[in-house]
């Protein structure tokens, strides 16, 4: 059964939640303290986690931090602090959805479903590629680079590799939206924006010789390799 992980300090809110999504069909974890939370997400290796922000001990963007050091279970931010900026901030630092309270149960259900379908699915001689350094194996979700591994959260994963499957092909923001974040994506084209600042980020020692994500002034992006 797909697990997730609520860090929620709220009883009522994490109680109603936890009844939503086991009547969705998953299992659900709960914690409410920061300080132990980490300890929960190690021991139950969730499939994603509902975070709030405001929490006793370590607050959620420590979590998020320390979640993104161990690899990239889904996110999805839950917190009454829906201002712009820290909207952008829970996405720069690599949450992959983000709600703002009050919201609809069933609307978080069907978020937990929308980030969980993105996750690539891979399979074929053809689904570990070589750039130089860089390796991207479809097959098990991982990218290398210099053999080490580079760790990305799941939606800049998917980008990622679906710009690899077209190297050298020119993808518009709104493209990228619909083929990636997935047609029921309501939020901002910017966050396309911040998911390539990221990938460029993790692959900083790519030789540019070898290949890079290039900016097409106002058109779009582009997996450029040498022929």
């Amino acid at each position: 059964m797909t697990t997730i992980l609520i860090i929620e300090d709220q009883e009522a809110i994490a109680r109603v939640l936890a009844a939503y999504l086991k009547k969705a069909g998953f299992g659900v974890e709960r914690v409410s303290d920061g300080r132990l939370a980490m300890h929960t997400f190690e021991e139950t290796q969730p499939a994603l986690v509902l975070l709030d922000i405001m929490l006793p001990g370590l607050d959620g963007w420590e979590l998020l931090a320390e979640i993104r050091k161990r690899g990239s279970c889904p996110v999805i931010m839950l917190t009454a602090l829906g201002d712009i900026d820290y909207r952008l901030n829970g996405l720069n630092g690599g949450a992959d959805d983000y709600m703002t309270k009050p919201f609809v149960p069933e609307e978080v259900v069907a978020r937990v479903n929308a980030v969980l379908r993105r996750r690539p699915v891979y399979s074929g001689a053809d689904a570990c590629k070589s750039f130089g350094g860089l390796l991207i194996d479809s097959n098990a979700q991982r990218v290398s680079l210099n053999g080490a591994e580079v760790p990305l959260t799941p939606r800049d994963l998917s980008l990622l590799m679906f710009l690899s499957e077209h190297p050298n092909r020119m993808f518009t923001r709104e493209q990228l939206i619909e083929h990636v974040w997935g047609m029921d994506y309501e939020g901002s084209d910017r966050a396309v924006d911040l998911s390539i600042k990221r990938l460029r980020q993790a692959l900083s020692h790519w030789p540019p010789d070898n290949g890079e994500i290039r900016t097409l002034r106002g058109t779009g992006y582009q997996f450029w390799i040498a022929e």
